[in-house]
């Protein structure tokens, strides 16, 4: 599990940890990335990449360039340039890797977005960034109760500060557009200091905070997914899955990131089957898909009138009859053709209980002569008067 109070040390370095706040890997933090190019070496008259990724609170990672080539390696503490003053933050990744990160997130080297790091961070820069860090929390509670006084339909998830204690960021969720000039107001009265309001999602502010999902792991969003797809209900409805809102919905109230993780191999799956809404015509009747069952490739039909009674048909089976309906030749019944599976099916071996292993209670059974004297011993002490009759 990511530790949630990293970069929160005295030294600047994530404390708790067994590395004793002295993490070199970046390891324990959201959203890490494995340096892979690390023990690579450069080609002759190759200059190093002049970049360094740098991470902040929650996971919250921008590209800085290195005009005065300083010795930066994974874990060091650097201050960075901001608007206004400087900000402090950890070297998340350094070297070749960070060319990689920049062509995937499409930012450019040249661009004018990209800051630059002034130095790395001295023990006064550690200081300042930890006792503005100390106060957060403190300030988040406090940023609620004058936000629920003032009647805004909003919702401050978190507040993260500069690191040179110059500017406070609240992050905040609100369904609809939210005026808080006269909040802005409230907070630089209370909190005395510079103040920006950003409104990020539902998704977001899951991300940022971190929990634990049903499946009983971290949420993926703040370990290792950084692009929110689009989830709609036709993904639960491809894989079979009861529309249930309380169980398709994350802990974000939207619908959950994996219902995408399987969604294009039962696609692909699904190319196999025919139409649920196809029906089938045979001389007995007409019938109507009722069932698919993707794993085992079976589909059960029912015929019009009679609905309880399925019968079972795989893929090839339906797909051939569909055929013969388009051609307008006869199909006998669904019943020839349930007939022939189950045929298929008594052929194939079964290995589910070769040597009785699903059975729980095997070992509990009493065996051969042992088992029946100890019923005739249990029989006689029943049949013993008791000492105080």
């Amino acid at each position: 599990m990511a530790c949630t109070s990293c970069s929160t040390g005295k030294d600047g370095q994530p404390k708790g940890c067994k590395n004793n706040g002295t993490c070199g890997t970046d390891g324990c933090n959201k959203l890490t990335v494995f340096d892979w190019l690390s023990n690579m070496s450069l080609p002759n008259g190759t200059e190093p990449f002049n970049f360094v990724e740098v991470r902040f609170k929650n996971g919250r990672k921008h590209f800085f360039r290195n005009p005065e080539n300083l010795s930066l390696s994974i874990g060091d503490v650097v201050a960075t340039e901001a608007s206004p003053g400087h900000d402090v933050g950890i070297v998340s990744l350094a070297g070749e890797l960070v060319r990689v990160q920049m062509r995937k997130k499409k930012v450019s080297p040249n661009s004018e977005e990209v800051l630059k790091v002034y130095r790395k961070a001295s023990q006064r820069d550690i200081d300042v960034w930890q006792e503005a860090r100390d106060r957060e929390e403190k300030m988040k509670v406090r940023a609620r109760e004058i936000a629920i006084r003032l009647n805004l339909s909003m919702k401050i998830s978190d507040i993260e500060f500069q690191g040179d204690a110059s500017k406070a960021t609240f992050y905040y969720t609100a369904d609809d557009r939210v005026d808080f000039r006269e909040l802005i107001k409230e907070f630089a009265r209370e909190f005395n200091t510079r103040i920006e309001m950003r409104q990020i999602g539902l998704r977001q502010e899951a991300s940022r905070l971190g929990g634990i999902g049903s499946c009983g792991r971290e949420l993926c969003c703040s370990t290792w997914l950084t692009d929110f797809r689009s989830v709609s209900t036709s993904a639960a409805r491809y894989q079979q899955l009861s529309l249930n809102p309380q169980k398709l919905a994350g802990q974000c109230g939207k619908l959950k990131c994996c219902l995408n993780y399987e969604l294009d191999t039962y696609l692909e799956a699904l190319k196999s089957f025919p139409r649920t809404d196809t029906k089938l015509y045979t001389k007995k009747g007409t019938a109507v898909c009722q069932k698919i069952d993707i794993f085992q490739g079976v589909l059960w039909y029912a015929y019009e009138g009679e609905w309880m009674n399925w019968h079972k048909l795989t893929a090839e089976q339906a797909n051939k009859i569909i055929a013969s309906n388009k051609k307008k030749e006869p199909v006998g019944s669904l019943e020839e053709f349930e007939a022939v599976l189950q045929m298929e099916e008594t052929k194939k071996p079964d290995f589910n209980n070769v040597v009785g292993q699903d059975s729980l209670t095997r070992f509990d059974k009493p065996k051969g002569s042992q088992g029946k004297k100890r019923n005739k011993k249990r029989k006689k002490r029943r049949g013993k008067p008791s000492k105080n009759a």
